[in-house]
């Protein structure tokens, strides 16, 4: 059987697809609202869910295990979650926790929800070949596995009316009736394991392609994408960080701004606002809108610094570097702003802000090219 082409059906081919394309486009349904941090974490991420998720239909965690945690604080009480997600406090939104949310080990043993809430004579024996597999990698691990599985048995039934199959949970939710959809991301770009710092990230894609797959949905249904950036940087554990200061102002913004991680509960290592990695964040993620958190730490400040380019050998680098030795290595160009002097922690409006507040953030927006979301009210 042969087949052959002519430009005449390349013509009609290239036609129909285009047409389909845009019947797709028109079909796509409910578009969703994806919130992602912008720097190493702890950026405030929970505050912007949960003040959006009071107008949201549903809360999706899409990624990140339990080492992520997201501070709320709501009439006076503080909530720090780690799996759940931050607008769970909304009791008119659904909470929806995605398979990315889970992490798995590399040899494929891992024990999912579906396991759990299908045989659990079958689910006894895997769990009691895990046991034995970690117990011949770390002989000193010892498990009471029969006290275990009989807790497990008992969250199987108090979770099981609680779980749905969240890809067809999700498709009926974006291909319904209208419905506001938030998606919250964990940990933040320049952990993720792709393209944060390696090795010192984590396990999973902070990334907005994280919310497709962790979520299991199409990237046709990704609406608004909200980066989340301190007007500082704070980063927690080891690895290279330009703009740290070790100095008194590092210890300023870390005792103004109650830096302490919400899960480890070790103090945060501050430094100035670095717009190279929020700008590298913005390439990967292609953000509509910056939530720029915690200004008023830097109210006090008489100046007030930003790292705007890193040079290398005296020569400005053009990209974010791949290599941790070559990061170690960067010297950071600075811009430097007169500090406000006044206090911003009451302002809700752009016209709340000093004069001098308002040029801090105009320079962060047009150096990397976002406007921020005081200007998408």
């Amino acid at each position: 059987m042969s087949l052959t082409w002519s430009a005449k059906d390349h013509k009609n081919a290239n036609q129909s697809a285009a047409t389909g394309q845009k019947r797709s486009r028109n079909d796509a349904g409910n578009k969703v609202t994806v919130v992602l941090g912008a720097q190493w974490g702890d950026e405030g991420k929970g505050k912007v869910v949960d003040l959006l998720a009071t107008e949201a239909d549903f809360v999706c965690r899409c990624q990140g295990g339990n080492n992520a945690g997201h501070t709320v604080v709501v009439d006076g009480k503080e909530y720090d979650f780690h799996l759940l997600p931050s607008g769970i406090i909304n009791p008119k939104s659904v909470s929806l926790i995605g398979n990315g949310v889970c992490v798995f080990t590399s040899s494929r043993t891992g024990l999912r929800v579906c396991d759990l809430l299908g045989d659990f004579k079958d689910f006894s024996a895997r769990f009691k070949n895990l046991v034995r597999q970690y117990q011949s990698m770390y002989p000193s691990l010892t498990v009471d596995v029969e006290d275990q599985l009989k807790k497990l048995k008992e969250y199987s039934e108090r979770l099981r009316p609680m779980v749905r199959d969240g890809v067809y949970y999700m498709y009926e939710a974006l291909h319904g009736p209208p419905k506001k959809i938030l998606v919250e991301g964990a940990n933040a770009a320049l952990l993720d394991i792709d393209f944060g710092t390696y090795p010192f990230v984590t396990s999973s894609n902070c990334t907005v392609g994280g919310a497709c797959t962790g979520l299991g949905i199409p990237p046709l249904n990704i609406g608004d994408v909200f980066g989340v950036a301190k007007a500082y940087t704070t980063r927690v554990g080891i690895g290279a960080f330009p703009t740290e200061q070790l100095n008194a102002v590092g210890e300023l913004l870390q005792t103004r701004g109650h830096e302490v991680g919400v899960t480890t509960g070790r103090k945060r290592r501050c430094g100035w606002l670095d717009l190279v990695i929020v700008r590298y964040a913005h390439m990967i993620n292609g953000f509509t809108a910056i939530a720029l958190t915690k200004l008023d730490i830097l109210d006090v400040l008489d100046e007030i610094k930003v790292g705007v380019a890193y040079k290398l050998n005296g020569k400005r680098i053009p990209h974010f570097p791949a290599n941790m030795d070559v990061l170690q290595k960067v010297e950071v160009e600075y811009e430097t702003f007169p500090g406000w002097k006044t206090d911003t922690s009451a302002a809700r409006k752009w016209n709340d802000l000093p004069a001098k507040a308002q040029n801090y953030i105009r320079f962060i927006e047009n150096h990397i090219g976002v406007p921020s979301m005081f200007d998408t009210e």
